[in-house]
């Protein structure tokens, strides 16, 4: 590299200036470390973020996390939906198991916010000039051309021709990383064969605070409480029967969700523009190289049928800036072979699991077959009647951290 082209010094170089990102940099200054956000977007796009169309379904310990790093005060209360159980349905039957925290039925199971407004209130909770020596600088609209790691740091050029040196470069750019691929890290990834269709439907009937996992023949529906007579819309359907459903008349929309739904919430009416997403999961092979990590969905993309990607990005983000803050204080490298080996292990406990669970749930829901209809139906009755099954479950949504 051209040791004439003056170059930047940074702790720790993220690439994805998405709401994973800005919290890691966010997490990372309040430890006095310095970051640079490496984006393609601009700024002006982050500081009011266009809707997506998702809700996030947050647990406790995302939201006690999202507190500590200023982006919870930020999130205002009407955009705070409580979720106070789930209900899972198969195919038409009335039968559902439902899951509940158990303890009060004043303790919500989760809350729900807009994807949007988490990203406006991770940018604004960004710390504004420096915090000791953590300050946050910015390359947006900018991609990294070539990097390259030695023993000391990574040296990084960006397409506008700058240099950067950090101690560590981390990815935080989406299941589909092209930063991942550069660290030269594999990925296992699951084509699921489906389209996923989001938006807000109004009902005549309230949800009382409830989500519904509704796993029919062919599809999967989802609704998730918004407000008394609204819920967010999940549907997933093969890319052909999308393309249809995205070509029906306003009119026929409603009607077809409706009957999805067997009317059980009366009419529904389309009250937000649909958006769509193809539905693949990722889970990397490695979550650090040298001197080189992944957060958030470069490390686990998850399926959205659990809703937890967001909150175990939110834990490893958490993890890694604790690690690396740990380290600094000590004066020891914030990059080291043994903090991040450490991270990995904590991170893959953390997400393997509920990865694995994940893909059973969809393999064995979205398979029509004779023998996988009976099984699931089996498997809701377990669960039902299992109630510590239940309040497992419950349990992983709703516990704090620390």
């Amino acid at each position: 590299m051209d040791d004439s082209i003056s170059v930047t010094q940074v702790d720790v170089a993220i690439v994805g200036a998405g709401p994973i990102g800005l919290c890691f940099a966010n997490a990372l200054s309040r430890h006095g470390v310095s970051s640079v956000l490496i984006d393609r977007q601009s700024r002006s796009a982050m500081v009011e973020p266009a809707s997506d169309g998702r809700e996030i379904a947050l647990t406790r310990a995302a939201q006690q996390i999202l507190d500590k790093l200023g982006v919870w005060s930020r999130v205002e209360p009407a955009e705070r939906a409580r979720m106070r159980a789930a209900k899972v349905f198969d195919g038409q039957s009335l039968f559902a198991m439902e899951i509940a925290p158990g303890a009060s039925r004043n303790e919500p199971l989760g809350c729900l916010v807009p994807n949007q407004v988490i990203r406006r209130a991770a940018y604004a909770a960004l710390p504004a000039g420096s915090m000791d020596a953590g300050e946050i600088l910015w390359r947006d609209e900018q991609q990294i051309k070539r990097f390259e790691a030695n023993d000391a740091e990574v040296d990084i050029t960006l397409a506008g021709g700058e240099r950067l040196q950090a101690s560590l470069l981390v990815a935080a750019d989406s299941r589909f990383s092209t930063t991942r691929r550069a660290m030269g890290i594999p990925a296992h990834t699951y084509q699921h064969g489906q389209h996923m269709l989001v938006c807000r439907m109004h009902h005549e009937e309230p949800h009382d605070q409830t989500a519904w996992e509704w796993f029919g023949y062919g599809q999967t529906l989802a609704l998730l409480p918004v407000d008394t007579h609204c819920s967010s819309l999940v549907l997933t359907l093969s890319p052909a029967e999308m393309e249809k459903q995205l070509s029906l008349s306003d009119e026929d929309f409603d009607a077809d969700i409706t009957r999805r739904f067997g009317g059980r919430l009366g009419a529904m009416r389309r009250v937000a523009a649909p958006h769509r997403y193809p539905l693949v999961s990722v889970y990397a092979e490695r979550f650090v190289g040298h001197r080189q990590a992944l957060i958030g969905d470069a490390a686990v993309g998850m399926h959205p049928v659990t809703a937890h990607g967001f909150n175990l990005g939110l834990q490893g983000l958490s993890r890694l800036a604790d690690l690396i803050g740990e380290a600094r204080a000590r004066g020891q490298d914030i990059a080291s072979p043994t903090l991040l080996a450490r991270y990995q292990r904590e991170q893959r406990l953390a997400t393997a699991p509920l990865f694995a669970a994940t893909l059973a749930i969809v393999g064995l829901y979205t398979d029509d077959r004779t023998p996988a209809r009976w099984l699931r139906k089996a498997v809701l009755r377990a669960g039902e009647v299992a109630w510590p099954a239940r309040r497992l479950i419950a349990s992983h949504l709703t516990r704090s951290i620390g």
